[in-house]
Protein backbone atom coordinates (compact mmCIF):
# COMPACT_ATOMS: atom_id res chain seq x y z
CA UNK A 1 0.00 0.00 0.00
CA UNK A 2 1.21 3.17 -1.00
CA UNK A 3 0.83 6.33 1.12
CA UNK A 4 -0.82 8.05 -2.06
CA UNK A 5 -3.33 5.14 -1.60
CA UNK A 6 -3.79 5.49 2.19
CA UNK A 7 -4.86 9.14 1.75
CA UNK A 8 -7.40 8.72 -0.83
CA UNK A 9 -8.56 5.95 0.95
CA UNK A 10 -8.71 7.80 3.93
CA UNK A 11 -10.74 10.48 2.08
CA UNK A 12 -13.56 7.57 0.72
CA UNK A 13 -13.84 6.57 4.53
CA UNK A 14 -14.89 10.59 5.35
CA UNK A 15 -17.29 11.07 2.56
CA UNK A 16 -18.90 7.35 3.65
CA UNK A 17 -19.51 8.79 7.17
CA UNK A 18 -21.57 11.49 5.67
CA UNK A 19 -24.14 8.64 5.09
CA UNK A 20 -24.07 8.17 9.11
CA UNK A 21 -28.06 7.69 9.42
CA UNK A 22 -28.75 8.26 5.77
CA UNK A 23 -27.81 4.61 4.54
CA UNK A 24 -29.35 1.74 6.54
CA UNK A 25 -30.22 -0.92 5.50
CA UNK A 26 -27.46 -0.46 3.37
CA UNK A 27 -23.84 0.05 4.49
CA UNK A 28 -21.80 3.55 4.56
CA UNK A 29 -19.95 3.74 1.04
CA UNK A 30 -17.73 6.89 0.22
CA UNK A 31 -16.24 6.96 -3.41
CA UNK A 32 -13.38 8.91 -4.82
CA UNK A 33 -12.48 9.35 -8.61
CA UNK A 34 -8.36 10.37 -9.13
CA UNK A 35 -6.54 11.20 -12.45
CA UNK A 36 -3.13 12.28 -12.83
CA UNK A 37 -3.15 13.37 -8.91
CA UNK A 38 -6.09 14.76 -9.06
CA UNK A 39 -9.97 14.06 -7.56
CA UNK A 40 -12.44 14.13 -10.30
CA UNK A 41 -15.07 12.58 -8.74
CA UNK A 42 -16.75 12.05 -5.65
CA UNK A 43 -19.48 10.21 -4.30
CA UNK A 44 -21.41 9.05 -1.30
CA UNK A 45 -24.39 6.63 -1.19
CA UNK A 46 -27.38 7.56 0.64
CA UNK A 47 -30.52 5.02 0.78
CA UNK A 48 -33.26 7.23 -0.60
CA UNK A 49 -31.31 8.60 -3.56
CA UNK A 50 -30.40 5.15 -5.16
CA UNK A 51 -27.59 5.16 -6.70
CA UNK A 52 -24.27 3.83 -5.07
CA UNK A 53 -21.13 6.19 -4.40
CA UNK A 54 -19.03 4.58 -7.17
CA UNK A 55 -21.90 5.88 -9.75
CA UNK A 56 -22.13 9.69 -8.44
CA UNK A 57 -18.39 9.35 -8.91
CA UNK A 58 -18.96 8.85 -12.29
CA UNK A 59 -21.37 11.27 -13.16
CA UNK A 60 -19.10 13.82 -11.58
CA UNK A 61 -16.33 12.83 -13.36
CA UNK A 62 -17.57 12.62 -16.83
CA UNK A 63 -15.09 11.42 -19.72
CA UNK A 64 -11.94 12.45 -16.95
CA UNK A 65 -13.42 8.66 -15.33
CA UNK A 66 -11.01 6.71 -18.15
CA UNK A 67 -7.89 6.27 -16.57
CA UNK A 68 -8.64 7.12 -13.61
CA UNK A 69 -8.24 5.09 -9.95
CA UNK A 70 -11.15 4.77 -8.14
CA UNK A 71 -11.00 4.25 -4.45
CA UNK A 72 -13.87 2.98 -2.44
CA UNK A 73 -14.28 1.77 1.17
CA UNK A 74 -16.60 -1.44 0.22
CA UNK A 75 -16.18 -3.97 -2.70
CA UNK A 76 -18.34 -2.56 -5.39
CA UNK A 77 -21.42 -4.62 -6.28
CA UNK A 78 -21.77 -6.98 -8.72
CA UNK A 79 -25.88 -7.64 -8.29
CA UNK A 80 -29.18 -6.32 -9.44
CA UNK A 81 -30.54 -4.98 -6.25
CA UNK A 82 -32.51 -1.85 -6.46
CA UNK A 83 -29.82 -1.00 -9.03
CA UNK A 84 -27.73 -2.01 -11.80
CA UNK A 85 -24.41 -3.76 -11.03
CA UNK A 86 -21.17 -1.26 -9.96
CA UNK A 87 -18.74 -3.08 -11.61
CA UNK A 88 -20.75 -3.38 -14.85
CA UNK A 89 -20.58 0.81 -14.44
CA UNK A 90 -17.41 1.08 -13.40
CA UNK A 91 -15.58 -1.18 -16.45
CA UNK A 92 -18.48 0.86 -18.91
CA UNK A 93 -16.07 3.86 -18.18
CA UNK A 94 -12.67 3.02 -18.49
CA UNK A 95 -11.27 2.91 -15.00
CA UNK A 96 -7.62 1.88 -14.94
CA UNK A 97 -7.53 1.11 -11.53
CA UNK A 98 -9.55 0.25 -8.33
CA UNK A 99 -8.55 0.32 -4.81
CA UNK A 100 -10.54 -1.26 -2.45
CA UNK A 101 -10.62 -1.27 1.41
CA UNK A 102 -12.81 -4.52 2.51
CA UNK A 103 -14.60 -7.27 0.50
CA UNK A 104 -18.18 -6.92 0.83
CA UNK A 105 -19.38 -9.64 3.69
CA UNK A 106 -22.91 -9.90 1.66
CA UNK A 107 -23.11 -13.59 -0.40
CA UNK A 108 -24.44 -11.88 -2.82
CA UNK A 109 -20.64 -10.47 -3.51
CA UNK A 110 -18.00 -11.75 -1.41
CA UNK A 111 -15.61 -11.48 -3.57
CA UNK A 112 -17.08 -12.10 -6.79
CA UNK A 113 -17.11 -7.99 -7.75
CA UNK A 114 -12.91 -7.91 -7.51
CA UNK A 115 -13.29 -11.06 -9.95
CA UNK A 116 -15.66 -9.32 -12.15
CA UNK A 117 -13.05 -5.82 -11.86
CA UNK A 118 -10.31 -8.55 -12.40
CA UNK A 119 -11.50 -10.35 -15.16
CA UNK A 120 -12.17 -6.94 -17.68
CA UNK A 121 -8.60 -6.16 -17.42
CA UNK A 122 -8.48 -3.45 -14.00
CA UNK A 123 -6.22 -3.69 -11.52
CA UNK A 124 -7.61 -4.20 -8.49
CA UNK A 125 -5.89 -3.88 -4.85
CA UNK A 126 -8.35 -4.79 -1.87
CA UNK A 127 -7.17 -4.36 1.72
CA UNK A 128 -6.59 -1.05 1.83
CA UNK A 129 -7.31 0.68 5.45
CA UNK A 130 -9.70 -2.33 5.75
CA UNK A 131 -9.29 -2.10 10.03
CA UNK A 132 -11.19 1.21 9.56
CA UNK A 133 -13.50 -0.13 7.09
CA UNK A 134 -14.73 -2.98 8.95
CA UNK A 135 -15.12 -0.92 12.43
CA UNK A 136 -17.25 1.51 10.07
CA UNK A 137 -20.32 -1.13 8.69
CA UNK A 138 -19.73 -3.53 11.47
CA UNK A 139 -23.46 -3.25 12.02
CA UNK A 140 -24.30 -4.06 8.15
CA UNK A 141 -21.65 -7.10 7.79
CA UNK A 142 -23.46 -8.92 10.95
CA UNK A 143 -26.71 -7.70 9.52
CA UNK A 144 -26.13 -8.86 5.83
CA UNK A 145 -24.43 -12.52 7.20
CA UNK A 146 -27.23 -13.19 10.11
CA UNK A 147 -30.04 -11.40 9.41
CA UNK A 148 -30.08 -9.80 13.09
CA UNK A 149 -28.76 -6.76 14.70
CA UNK A 150 -25.77 -5.45 15.74
CA UNK A 151 -25.87 -5.23 19.60
CA UNK A 152 -24.28 -2.56 21.37
CA UNK A 153 -24.69 -1.46 24.97
CA UNK A 154 -24.03 1.60 26.14
CA UNK A 155 -23.57 2.59 29.57
CA UNK A 156 -23.15 5.73 31.55
CA UNK A 157 -21.80 5.57 35.19
CA UNK A 158 -18.92 6.12 37.70
CA UNK A 159 -15.88 5.05 37.75
CA UNK A 160 -17.20 2.49 40.58
CA UNK A 161 -19.46 1.48 37.91
CA UNK A 162 -22.95 3.05 39.62
CA UNK A 163 -25.68 3.92 37.23
CA UNK A 164 -27.87 5.68 39.57
CA UNK A 165 -27.77 6.60 43.64
CA UNK A 166 -29.38 4.15 46.06
CA UNK A 167 -32.32 6.41 46.14
CA UNK A 168 -34.09 9.40 45.33
CA UNK A 169 -34.61 10.69 41.54
CA UNK A 170 -32.16 9.68 38.78
CA UNK A 171 -29.70 12.43 37.49
CA UNK A 172 -27.36 12.61 35.03
CA UNK A 173 -24.19 11.28 35.45
CA UNK A 174 -21.73 12.02 32.80
CA UNK A 175 -21.18 15.16 31.08
CA UNK A 176 -23.20 17.17 27.98
CA UNK A 177 -20.46 16.34 25.76
CA UNK A 178 -21.14 12.58 26.51
CA UNK A 179 -24.58 12.87 26.41
CA UNK A 180 -24.25 14.60 22.77
CA UNK A 181 -21.97 11.69 21.60
CA UNK A 182 -24.88 9.20 22.51
CA UNK A 183 -27.36 10.87 20.28
CA UNK A 184 -25.07 10.20 17.84
CA UNK A 185 -24.53 6.83 18.47
CA UNK A 186 -28.62 7.04 18.53
CA UNK A 187 -28.57 8.36 15.23
CA UNK A 188 -26.08 5.34 13.56
CA UNK A 189 -28.80 3.19 15.58
CA UNK A 190 -32.19 2.22 13.92
CA UNK A 191 -33.65 0.85 17.12
CA UNK A 192 -32.93 1.49 20.87
CA UNK A 193 -34.16 -0.63 23.53
CA UNK A 194 -34.89 -0.17 27.34
CA UNK A 195 -36.45 -2.27 29.84
CA UNK A 196 -40.03 -1.33 31.16
CA UNK A 197 -37.55 0.00 34.74
CA UNK A 198 -36.02 2.63 32.69
CA UNK A 199 -39.28 3.85 31.59
CA UNK A 200 -40.61 4.07 35.20
CA UNK A 201 -38.10 5.38 36.89
CA UNK A 202 -37.04 8.30 33.96
CA UNK A 203 -40.22 8.77 31.98
CA UNK A 204 -37.58 9.02 28.62
CA UNK A 205 -38.25 10.28 25.47
CA UNK A 206 -35.89 7.96 23.45
CA UNK A 207 -35.35 9.95 20.94
CA UNK A 208 -32.81 10.92 18.75
CA UNK A 209 -31.94 14.56 19.38
CA UNK A 210 -28.23 14.70 17.72
CA UNK A 211 -29.88 17.23 14.94
CA UNK A 212 -28.64 15.59 12.15
CA UNK A 213 -31.48 13.95 9.38
CA UNK A 214 -31.84 9.76 9.29
CA UNK A 215 -33.52 8.21 6.19
CA UNK A 216 -35.54 5.92 9.04
CA UNK A 217 -37.11 7.50 12.12
CA UNK A 218 -35.92 5.48 15.07
CA UNK A 219 -37.59 2.69 16.31
CA UNK A 220 -38.32 2.54 20.03
CA UNK A 221 -38.54 -0.83 22.11
CA UNK A 222 -39.29 -1.80 25.41
CA UNK A 223 -39.38 -4.89 27.25
CA UNK A 224 -42.10 -4.93 29.28
CA UNK A 225 -43.46 -8.66 30.63
CA UNK A 226 -46.33 -7.40 32.63
CA UNK A 227 -47.16 -4.18 30.32
CA UNK A 228 -46.65 -1.56 33.01
CA UNK A 229 -45.92 0.57 30.69
CA UNK A 230 -47.82 3.89 30.86
CA UNK A 231 -49.80 4.79 27.89
CA UNK A 232 -49.71 9.02 28.91
CA UNK A 233 -46.10 9.16 29.27
CA UNK A 234 -43.53 10.11 27.52
CA UNK A 235 -42.59 8.02 25.53
CA UNK A 236 -45.99 7.14 24.09
CA UNK A 237 -46.21 11.09 23.64
CA UNK A 238 -43.71 10.91 20.88
CA UNK A 239 -45.24 8.48 18.77
CA UNK A 240 -45.04 10.76 15.69
CA UNK A 241 -41.26 10.18 15.94
CA UNK A 242 -41.20 7.01 15.40
CA UNK A 243 -42.94 3.15 15.84
CA UNK A 244 -42.62 2.04 19.54
CA UNK A 245 -42.76 -1.71 20.16
CA UNK A 246 -43.77 -3.29 23.42
CA UNK A 247 -42.50 -6.65 23.98
CA UNK A 248 -44.28 -8.29 26.93
CA UNK A 249 -45.08 -11.92 28.17
CA UNK A 250 -47.48 -14.67 26.27
CA UNK A 251 -50.35 -13.96 27.87
CA UNK A 252 -51.01 -10.12 28.42
CA UNK A 253 -53.20 -8.24 30.23
CA UNK A 254 -55.77 -7.40 27.39
CA UNK A 255 -57.14 -4.24 29.04
CA UNK A 256 -53.42 -2.81 29.54
CA UNK A 257 -52.84 -4.16 25.84
CA UNK A 258 -55.79 -2.16 24.47
CA UNK A 259 -54.82 1.19 26.20
CA UNK A 260 -51.46 0.80 24.69
CA UNK A 261 -52.41 -0.56 21.31
CA UNK A 262 -54.97 2.76 21.42
CA UNK A 263 -52.27 4.73 22.47
CA UNK A 264 -50.32 3.76 19.11
CA UNK A 265 -48.23 1.54 20.37
CA UNK A 266 -47.31 -1.91 19.00
CA UNK A 267 -47.71 -4.81 21.21
CA UNK A 268 -46.16 -8.26 20.75
CA UNK A 269 -46.30 -11.46 23.05
CA UNK A 270 -43.02 -12.72 23.29
CA UNK A 271 -41.82 -15.87 24.77
CA UNK A 272 -39.57 -15.41 28.60
CA UNK A 273 -38.81 -17.26 31.47
CA UNK A 274 -38.86 -16.53 35.46
CA UNK A 275 -41.12 -13.14 33.95
CA UNK A 276 -38.09 -12.11 31.86
CA UNK A 277 -38.59 -11.61 27.92
CA UNK A 278 -36.04 -13.39 25.87
CA UNK A 279 -33.75 -11.84 23.86
CA UNK A 280 -33.68 -14.30 21.10
CA UNK A 281 -37.40 -13.93 19.98
CA UNK A 282 -36.51 -9.90 19.93
CA UNK A 283 -33.62 -9.80 17.89
CA UNK A 284 -35.32 -12.27 15.13
CA UNK A 285 -38.70 -10.04 15.13
CA UNK A 286 -36.42 -6.81 14.53
CA UNK A 287 -33.74 -8.43 12.09
CA UNK A 288 -37.38 -9.21 10.39
CA UNK A 289 -38.17 -5.43 10.42
CA UNK A 290 -34.45 -4.55 8.55
CA UNK A 291 -33.01 -3.35 11.79
CA UNK A 292 -29.57 -2.81 11.26
CA UNK A 293 -27.99 -1.36 14.46
CA UNK A 294 -29.51 -1.82 17.93
CA UNK A 295 -28.59 0.44 20.84
CA UNK A 296 -29.24 -0.71 24.16
CA UNK A 297 -29.32 1.95 26.78
CA UNK A 298 -31.07 -0.20 29.80
CA UNK A 299 -30.61 -0.50 33.42
CA UNK A 300 -28.69 -3.15 34.97
CA UNK A 301 -30.65 -5.74 35.09
CA UNK A 302 -31.71 -5.57 31.51
CA UNK A 303 -27.50 -5.15 30.70
CA UNK A 304 -26.95 -7.96 32.51
CA UNK A 305 -29.56 -10.25 30.64
CA UNK A 306 -27.48 -9.20 27.23
CA UNK A 307 -24.23 -9.25 28.94
CA UNK A 308 -25.37 -13.08 29.78
CA UNK A 309 -27.07 -14.20 27.03
CA UNK A 310 -24.09 -13.27 24.88
CA UNK A 311 -26.12 -10.99 22.44
CA UNK A 312 -24.07 -8.37 22.95
CA UNK A 313 -21.40 -6.91 19.92
CA UNK A 314 -20.06 -3.80 21.28
CA UNK A 315 -20.19 -2.52 24.93
CA UNK A 316 -19.56 1.11 24.96
CA UNK A 317 -19.06 2.72 28.78
CA UNK A 318 -18.83 6.81 29.41
CA UNK A 319 -17.46 6.62 32.68
CA UNK A 320 -17.53 9.96 34.72
CA UNK A 321 -14.72 11.13 37.28
CA UNK A 322 -17.57 10.46 40.31
CA UNK A 323 -17.84 8.01 42.99
CA UNK A 324 -20.93 7.09 44.51
CA UNK A 325 -20.19 3.92 46.58
CA UNK A 326 -22.72 2.61 48.92
CA UNK A 327 -26.03 1.08 47.80
CA UNK A 328 -25.55 2.93 44.34
CA UNK A 329 -27.19 0.90 41.22
CA UNK A 330 -24.53 -1.20 39.57
CA UNK A 331 -24.42 -0.79 35.80
CA UNK A 332 -24.43 -4.44 35.61
CA UNK A 333 -27.08 -5.62 37.79
CA UNK A 334 -28.97 -9.24 37.62
CA UNK A 335 -27.98 -12.71 39.97
CA UNK A 336 -23.52 -12.08 38.62
CA UNK A 337 -21.46 -14.85 37.58
CA UNK A 338 -21.48 -17.68 39.99
CA UNK A 339 -17.61 -17.91 38.65
CA UNK A 340 -15.14 -16.36 37.12
CA UNK A 341 -14.26 -18.63 34.59
CA UNK A 342 -18.33 -18.05 33.30
CA UNK A 343 -18.18 -14.13 33.21
CA UNK A 344 -17.79 -13.51 29.10
CA UNK A 345 -14.73 -12.45 28.20
CA UNK A 346 -14.45 -8.53 26.45
CA UNK A 347 -11.22 -6.77 24.80
CA UNK A 348 -10.52 -3.11 24.88
CA UNK A 349 -10.32 -1.68 21.42
CA UNK A 350 -10.84 2.16 22.14
CA UNK A 351 -10.25 4.68 24.88
CA UNK A 352 -11.17 8.42 24.11
CA UNK A 353 -11.68 11.59 26.31
CA UNK A 354 -15.08 12.99 25.84
CA UNK A 355 -15.07 16.12 27.96
CA UNK A 356 -14.46 15.18 31.28
CA UNK A 357 -15.20 11.68 30.77
CA UNK A 358 -13.86 8.67 29.59
CA UNK A 359 -14.81 6.78 26.83
CA UNK A 360 -14.14 3.24 26.57
CA UNK A 361 -14.97 0.26 24.03
CA UNK A 362 -14.79 -3.52 24.28
CA UNK A 363 -15.66 -6.07 22.49
CA UNK A 364 -16.78 -9.32 23.38
CA UNK A 365 -14.18 -12.88 22.46
CA UNK A 366 -16.02 -15.45 20.78
CA UNK A 367 -15.20 -17.55 24.19
CA UNK A 368 -16.55 -18.71 26.87
CA UNK A 369 -19.81 -21.03 28.41
CA UNK A 370 -23.26 -19.73 26.95
CA UNK A 371 -25.61 -19.56 30.04
CA UNK A 372 -29.25 -20.67 29.07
Amino acid sequence: MSERDHDYMGQALELALQGRGLTSPNPMVGAVLVRDGRVVGQGVHRFGQRKHAEVWALEQAGDRARGATLYVNLEPCCHQGRTGPCCRAIVDSGIARVVVAMRDPNPLVAGKGLEWLTSAGLQVTAGVREDEARRLNEAYAKYICSRKPFVTVKVGATLDGRIAAGSGPHQWITSPESRQRVHRMRLEADAILVGIGTVLQDDPFLTDRSGQPRTRPLLRVVLDSRLRLPPDGRLASTRDQGDIIVFCGRRPNPDRRRKLEQAGLEVIPTAGTAGRIAFGPVLEELGRRQVVGLLIEGGGEINFDALRSRIIDKLVCFLAPRILGGAAVAMFGGAGFPALDQVPPLAFSRIERIGPDLMIEAYPKPSGPVLD
